[in-house]
């Protein structure tokens, strides 16, 4: 095989570490962890152990009515209000 060098398959070269291509954000100490993060772990956990912003009542073995689930987004306001009083709370540590 013969190999010869034409202009348009000529890899151009870059140095560097590549660090600049990655959009990785920083990973933070161990054991330390954002107030962002906190709050929403606190938030999801408030939310499904009292079922926070869920307008309808649980029926007993399935053959109750249940008196008319929340809209998506009152759900979602009601989640987002609580989201903010956690980190509210959060960042009051």
């Amino acid at each position: 095989m013969h190999f010869e060098e034409e202009e348009d398959e000529i890899i151009p070269y870059i140095s560097g570490t590549g660090e600049a291509f990655m959009d990785v954000p920083g990973v933070p100490a161990v054991g330390s962890r954002r107030d962002e993060d906190i709050a929403l772990d606190l938030m999801k956990f408030v939310a499904m152990t009292t079922g926070y912003g869920k307008t309808t009542s649980a029926g007993g073995v399935g053959f109750e009515k249940s008196s008319g689930a929340a809209k998506p987004e009152d759900y979602a306001a009601h989640l987002l209000e609580l989201y903010a009083k956690c980190l509210d709370r959060v960042k009051k540590k």
